[in-house]
């Protein structure tokens, strides 16, 4: 019996270079975004704006979002696998990930709670300096928002801080938009509609994004992870009789993980096996690390003690 990984470099450096790799870009979107919201904030209460103290609303949970963010990178990139924890604290960055969605759950929850009250009693709006705040709130978030972009593409955990960013880029588009039509019109029911919008924008997005960090949580299979087609592969291999006890998970953003039986045909050898399963797990499906353990086709230690998760 063997059990073996598929390289021989176990290291998951990797994986924390995921969001590693981009701290530094987070962390100057959190210093523009935290300190836009102190002006924000002030704005949307002078102005009597919900859409700009929604758009404050949301930058604040971005800032506790991007710094939970910050925090779970920082700990994953220097914490060292301990016999206590034989993952690292890679998944600090899924937490983070799911923390952001629930949070802005909240910011839309209450946006619409408010704005629904609005809708029937709208208060009178300043719209001039409505109209300079959100301004530069555009021009601060479109910098952030490009400053992440590309590491949104790679790490759940920075995609959570991206999402926040765009909705704040959203938010602030239909506050220039209200504080337009105030000016020129007079009409504030604007504010509390277009707040309303920047909710339901919201909500979707944030839904997919608390569902792809649950999806890793709970160990499912990653997306677009046929996990039949691969056992087929595996037991079609040269050598390969069964394969059982076939385990697939992502553990962090751009990890994704292994764990199988193969029993083998006898004769086989066992080298030319493993070597033939991490052949096809790393070029077909992108998995470079596995734990592959081999077993002649006259072992029986495993079928009694067999657990079907």
């Amino acid at each position: 019996m063997v059990a073996m990984g598929t390289g021989h470099d176990h290291s998951h450096t990797s994986a924390a270079h995921a969001g590693g790799a981009h701290r530094g870009r987070l962390l100057l979107a959190t210093a523009l975004i935290g300190g836009f919201f102190v002006v924000e904030l002030v704005g949307g209460l002078l102005t009597n704006s919900l859409a700009l103290l929604s758009d404050a609303a949301h930058m604040f949970t971005d800032v506790l979002g991007m710094g939970m963010a910050l925090a779970a990178i920082q700990v994953a990139s220097r914490a060292e696998r301990s016999p206590r924890w034989t993952f690292g604290f890679y998944r600090l960055e899924i937490l983070a990930a799911l923390a952001n969605a629930v949070l802005l759950f909240g910011a839309a929850g209450w946006i619409l709670w408010e704005a629904v009250g609005r809708l029937t009693e709208p208060p009178e709006v300043l719209g001039a300096p409505l109209l300079i705040v959100a301004t530069i709130g555009l021009v601060i978030n479109l910098i952030a928002f490009a400053i992440l972009r590309r590491g949104a593409e790679e790490s759940l955990n920075i995609e959570g801080a991206y999402l926040e960013v765009l909705a704040d880029t959203l938010g602030s588009v239909g506050v220039i938009i209200a504080a337009v039509v105030i000016n020129t019109t007079g009409f504030t029911l604007i504010d509390p509609i277009l707040a309303v919008g920047i909710g339901v924008f919201v909500l979707p997005r944030t839904y997919r994004l608390g569902r792809k960090a649950l999806r890793i949580l709970i160990q499912a299979a990653p997306e677009g992870m046929d996990v039949d087609t691969l056992e087929s592969e595996l037991a079609a291999l040269d050598g390969v009789d069964r394969v059982h006890d076939l385990h697939v998970w992502t553990l962090t953003s751009g990890m994704d993980v292994v764990s199988v039986h193969l029993e083998m045909s006898p004769g086989a050898d066992s080298h030319v096996v493993l070597h033939l399963a991490r052949d096809l797990l790393e070029h077909q499906h992108g998995i470079t690390h596995a734990t592959i353990q081999t077993e002649p086709a006259a072992h029986a230690a495993c079928e009694p003690q067999e657990v079907h998760w």
